[in-house]
């Protein structure tokens, strides 16, 4: 590999060639404050406060994208650079909706902490006409308030990057903002509430729909049984939100959290997702044995089911009709559990945690409903519970370890490898392995669909079969394997698709972190090796070896494949217009 030696701030460093300043600053430890750019998907240089002084160059140079030259010497804090930074910063400050004390993104805000280092007072530098924009908060996950945009364009970028490009930048000059085609609302567009725009905004111009107001009414009502339910990636995230290393798993200290928050109940919803890996596995024996459409595809993933619905609606019979993990949790609450416990399901109030903003969306969504009511009543974020933390005042890093409530807190370690891409189809495949054979497997690491690249294959000897799988994540990768499969070349079975890249564990609504660290940091690997130590470590590591999902087929739904088991964990799906 050719290097080039430059200098940076008068450190000698060497870089290979084709490396961008901002690159060989960073190789030199100084990290250069940016706006706009996020490596790989939006590396265009448009909010200039990445801007450094460099021999060779005329005037200022923009660090994301500006390549090294032998011999160059780069300043990268001179008083030309912090004066041209901080000018930019109070020109966009101009146009800047300066509600910081009520904003969600408070204290989370690169804009705001960028202002604060560099001095920037909110008091009108370059006062003039600012426009004002309407907000939009016709979609059930999201709120686009375009009066704290910036117009970096991370999430037009990321939203290209997921493939449905639902929101671009329109009009010219002052009057340029993020919005829809035609303008139109954004429930009024193919956008699939993937939620991956919010976890790249800046500032709080794209934010998750709140519904923590829900939650505490809930908890407040004396004539409520208020049931929560963790998703498996919320114990490898949500300790980011409280200063603690990422990838660090902070179960027992959720677990203590909810239950001080006043949850009725605190039960897990791998025990949904042992219990989708076994229905799954049915539905998938049962198609290759008799004869039905292949290859299935999971359905655990609300924004990838809602990107099939509208990109591959003549496809719909390939999706698994299992409902997510999520939904089965509530469907189990208000349907067994209910019953066991002699509660009328009506008072039950289920609540989810997910990483995920199309949670809120699924909630809503039709057939999904065992009991003649929602199976789940409220979702919330990843973000949602650690703002519900904070305002109780608990001290999260300090709470002991506690453990989910039984019966319905007690897993596998299939279920918990869930929240990484490549954890569902390993855990179809441990116990698919165990049923075609007709004996319990020893081996239970399907290494090959292990990792973060957006599409994976393997194939696997199972009892004389030859089983060909894909493993999808990101919708780019969806749409390259939905098309195999459109024109007929696809030649897997089974296949499993995860709407945001690397899986759950980086969902659009997980804990929010600043451009260095999504630049510098591989957060689908850190958290998703959380997850996979916890499944190295159990005793149990097979779905369909869970004492709840015995139970729940012994004296609940008759066995497996059963009509009670239908009724209760499947679904149906529709085919959605694009466009309304």
């Amino acid at each position: 590999m050719e290097m080039v030696n430059v200098k940076v701030n008068g450190i000698a460093v060497s870089v290979p060639k084709g490396s961008t300043i901002l690159e060989a600053a960073r190789a030199a430890g100084v990290e250069i404050p940016t706006l706009c750019f996020l490596k790989d998907i939006n590396e265009i240089g448009a909010c200039r406060i990445c801007v450094v002084e460099a021999t060779g160059a005329r005037g200022l140079v923009t660090a994301c994208v500006y390549p090294v030259a032998e011999g160059m010497e780069i300043q990268t804090n001179t008083e030309k650079v912090r004066k041209a930074r901080k000018t930019t910063l109070e020109l966009i400050l101009s146009t800047h909706e300066k509600k910081c004390l009520s904003c969600v993104r408070s204290t989370n805000c690169e804009l705001q902490k960028m202002c604060r280092d560099y001095g920037v007072e909110d008091n009108g530098a370059f006062d003039g006409f600012r426009p004002q924009y309407a907000i939009d908060d016709s979609a059930p996950h999201l709120v686009r308030d375009n009066n704290k945009c910036i117009l970096c364009r991370r999430c037009i970028a990321k939203c290209n990057e997921q493939f449905v490009s639902v929101i671009g930048a329109n009009d010219r000059g002052i009057d340029t903002h993020v919005s829809c085609a035609f303008e139109k609302n954004l429930n009024d567009t193919p956008c699939v509430s993937c939620g991956q725009c919010t976890v790249v905004c800046p500032t709080g111009a794209l934010v998750e729909k709140d519904d923590t107001d829900k939650v505490w009414a809930a908890l407040s009502d004396p004539d409520k049984i208020v049931v929560v339910h963790t998703a498996p990636s919320i114990r490898a995230a949500l300790g980011e939100s409280f200063g603690m290393p990422i990838g660090t798993n902070v179960e027992g200290k959720m677990v203590a959290a909810l239950r001080r928050l006043g949850f009725d109940k605190v039960f897990d919803t791998d025990f949904a997702a042992d219990l989708t890996i076994v229905e799954e596995a049915n539905e998938f024996v049962d198609r290759v044995k008799n004869g039905g459409v292949l290859p299935m595809i999971t359905s655990c993933s609300p924004g990838w089911v809602k990107f099939a619905e509208f990109y591959y609606p003549e496809q719909l019979a390939h999706l698994s009709s299992c409902k997510s993990p999520q939904q089965m949790a509530g469907a189990v609450i208000k349907t067994y559990y209910a019953e066991k416990m002699g509660i009328d399901p009506a008072k039950i109030v289920s609540v989810a945690v997910m990483p995920c903003t199309a949670k809120k969306f699924e909630v809503g969504r039709d057939d999904q409903s065992a009991a003649g009511m929602a199976d789940v009543d409220i979702a919330i974020t990843t973000r949602e519970l650690a703002r519900m933390i904070d305002r109780a005042g608990l001290q999260f890093t300090a709470l002991p370890d506690e453990e989910f409530d039984s019966p319905l807190g007690e897993d596998t370690g299939a279920a918990v490898i869930f929240g990484a891409t490549g954890g569902v189809m390993e855990a179809a495949l441990r116990t698919a392995n165990d049923w075609l054979t007709g004996e319990s497997q020893e081996n239970v690491d399907f290494v090959e669909v292990r990792g973060t690249d957006s599409l994976k294959e393997a194939t696997y000897n199972i009892a004389g079969l030859e089983v060909k799988v894909a493993v999808a994540s990101g919708l780019t990768a969806a749409n390259e394997v939905m098309a195999k499969i459109k024109d007929g070349t696809a030649p897997w079975q089974f296949v499993e698709i995860m709407c945001c890249p690397g899986g759950c564990v980086t969902g659009g609504g997980q804990p929010v972190q600043p451009a260095p660290i999504l630049n510098t940091v591989d957060l689908k690997t850190a958290r998703a090796k959380a997850l996979y130590d916890q499944d190295a470590a159990m005793a149990l590591r097979k779905s369909h070896e869970s004492p709840v999902v015995k139970e729940l087929y012994d004296n609940y739904f008759d066995g497996i494949g059963g009509h009670k088991a239908h009724h209760t964990l499947h679904t149906t799906y529709v085919a959605r217009k694009k466009y309304n």
